[in-house]
């Protein structure tokens, strides 16, 4: 919005001869309806404009390349080679010694058994690999959509005392995650999950990284009874209320790994050629861990193990999947939200390096790959995944070619699921927790923080409400006040859009802003207004009394009497379009200044605004020559020659 201090501002103004040609403002070529639909539709729901390539093709090459958006794998697929191969080869490795410890991590933080976590490193890889657009993407359980999920059913069903129930839920959460993802891809609506902002994203993933912090005290301090609730408060009073739980045995071996775990991230931040000591330390934590367990039994002196792992490859889960019942709303809501949130990481990943690897990541394509993967997955016991961005850096550092190192990945897993279960029967809790507060303490962005504080304070306040929401009332209320705010701010900028009063530069034809150009002087007799923003029934009335305004203002600031004024030169070069409430209110305009003995003078108006004054009531002021102008100088110099030319009294 203006500044509302112009009202004490006094303008230098300055007559501005000028010999210039004056362009007649062309109508646009005519369109039907049918075609301006089409094409409003084609924007909103194609903007990429995916059928372009089909264009001009004989038909087995159509099919082909359907066949290959479909499955982008087929691709890249018939180029791949043995050279590729070694590239993947190690990358999956890599991300395989990083994806085994989250996943068991990840499925204890959503309250899930945590082979549940290992089964969703296994088939949704698998399946974003033959379905997914991106290179470096790596799928695989992520922290927030497991705190999202596990806090959310945690409401209301307990894990320990109905285990069953409670993991049939989250599969039930997971399918309905994946197929309004998948139906977002499929209608074409992206654009959706852009209402999380920046701002919102920061705030939100900052909160979420403290509480999941936090809930990993129990974990880290050895806690068996521990609150059911997520906010900062009650964890920590929870949290200092069992003192008498707490396990020095567990407290020192976690802090020893944490430090070691926190020391080796910082290693790889410093020096990115030595990724892989970030990426190998988990794993090797575990194992370390696991060996101090066995050989000293600690179990037997307060510290919690993970306990006996089934062996072998995920079982089917879709008889276990809630479509009817009590239940129905929640794990319908926790499936939305989830989704929402893990399909927005996902995508931002992948844009991410694609970026860094100059190639294009289709977003649509990346909904449905990831909608479908997490369908599947809740029909083979995995719960909410998508692209982890831990997991993702790992596997682009490590010099990953193509999606087959999540093909790597998954096999990497399956192995560990068929042969490897018992290995970790003796791995304690407080190593899990410590995984994990080392995985979610990268996503508070302090940097980023302060540059939305330097760019944008209202941001800034966004940003703090999602941090704050998510901190002390909870994760899905944080992120829906954020995202309300958000909503709130596009609001005000539709109804109260910018105007702005301009000048003309000394010794040209070019008019700007007079606050932002101190040399820009106002010329006599007009007053020159630009409106940044469509006109439509949100802000009508609100721009008919800030003009209105506008006209008090100038006689008042410049000293003049009413009559000093003849023209208000409206600008509309950034008015993009207008509705019949916009139409209306240059008739209002015109019949107000009409009284004021004033003319209205319109410049620049883009096709469809002068599309539709024409057909609406203004159309005869349109067909005067002198009412509307292709440029503000044309207009100014024009109309100066016009009074110049009227006999003085």
């Amino acid at each position: 919005m203006e500044s509302e201090s112009n009202t004490a501002t006094t303008f230098t103004t300055v007559v501005i001869p000028m010999e210039t040609e004056v362009h007649r403002v062309a109508l646009p070529p005519h369109r039907s309806t049918f075609l301006k639909l089409k094409t409003r539709l084609k924007e909103t729901f194609f903007p990429d404009d995916p059928l372009r390539h089909f264009k001009n093709q004989p038909s087995i090459t159509k099919l082909t390349l359907g066949a290959q958006y479909i499955f982008p794998v087929l691709e890249w697929g018939p180029r791949y080679n043995l050279k590729l191969l070694k590239s993947d080869v190690v990358s999956g490795l890599t991300i395989a010694s990083l994806a085994i410890p989250q996943g068991i991590s990840y499925a204890k933080l959503a309250n899930l058994p945590p082979i549940v976590g290992l089964y969703s490193s296994f088939v949704p890889p698998l399946i974003y690999a033959v379905l997914g657009s991106s290179r470096d993407v790596a799928v695989g359980p992520v922290s927030i959509a497991s705190l999202i999920m596990g806090s959310m059913l945690r409401q209301q069903v307990s894990p320990v005392t109905d285990p069953i129930l409670f993991l049939q839920l989250a599969f039930s959460s997971t399918f309905f995650a994946g197929l309004f993802q998948a139906s977002l891809g499929f209608l074409r609506l992206g654009f959706i999950i852009d209402f999380l902002s920046k701002a919102t994203l920061i705030g939100f993933m900052g909160g979420a990284a403290i509480i999941v912090s936090l809930q990993q005290l129990k974990s880290l301090l050895g806690i068996k009874h521990f609150t059911k609730k997520m906010g900062i408060v009650p964890v920590l009073t929870a949290v200092f209320r069992t003192t008498d739980e707490w396990s020095w045995q567990t407290i020192l071996m976690g802090l020893c790994f944490l430090v070691l775990l926190l020391f080796t991230r910082h290693i790889s931040i410093k020096k990115p050629k030595l990724f892989w000591v970030s990426a190998g330390a988990p794993l090797a934590s575990v194992i370390l861990s696991t060996l101090l367990v066995f050989a000293f039994k600690a179990q037997n002196h307060g510290i919690s193990v993970i306990g006996k792992l089934h062996e072998g490859l995920n079982p089917l889960s879709w008889n276990m999947l809630h479509f009817h019942g009590s239940y129905l709303g929640l794990v319908i809501k926790t499936g939305l939200l989830t989704a929402i949130i893990s399909l927005t990481e996902g995508i931002a990943v992948g844009r991410t390096f694609a970026a860094l690897k100059n190639y294009q990541v289709d977003g649509n394509k990346e909904m449905i790959a990831i909608g479908l993967m997490n369908i599947v997955g809740s029909s083979t016991s995995c719960f909410v995944t998508t692209g982890s961005f831990s997991r993702s850096a790992v596997n682009h550092n490590a010099g990953c070619k193509t999606a087959v190192s999540n093909i790597v990945m998954a096999i990497t897993v399956m192995v560990t699921l068929l042969l490897l279960m018992p290995l970790f029967q003796y791995t304690p809790n407080v190593i899990l927790g410590a995984i994990i507060v080392t995985a979610v303490v990268g996503l508070i962005d302090i940097p980023a923080a302060c540059q939305i504080w330097r760019i944008d304070k209202f941001d800034f306040l966004v940003m703090l409400s999602a941090f704050f929401g998510v901190l002390f009332i909870s994760v899905q209320n944080g992120l829906a006040i954020a995202v309300g705010i958000s909503i709130f701010k596009v609001l005000m900028q539709i109804t109260r859009p910018k105007t702005v009063m301009l000048g003309n530069i000394p010794g040209t034809d070019i008019f700007r802003d007079l606050h932002h150009y101190t040399d820009a002087m106002t010329v006599p007799g007009f007053l020159i207004l630009s409106i940044q923003a469509p006109i439509n029934f949100a802000n009508a009335t609100y721009l008919k009394e800030r003009i209105m305004r506008w006209v008090e203002e100038y006689c008042e600031s410049n000293g003049k009497t009413q009559s000093g004024l003849k023209f208000v030169v409206l600008d509309l070069s950034g008015v993009s379009s207008v509705d019949t409430n916009g139409v209306s209110l240059f008739k209002d305009l015109r019949m107000a200044f009409g009284k004021k003995n004033l003319e209205l003078v319109l410049v620049n108006p883009v096709g469809e605004v002068i599309e539709k004054l024409k057909r609406g009531e203004y159309a005869d002021e349109l067909a005067r020559p002198d009412s509307l102008f292709l440029s503000v100088g044309e207009a100014v110099a024009s109309l100066l020659s016009t009074i110049k030319k009227q006999p003085s009294n």
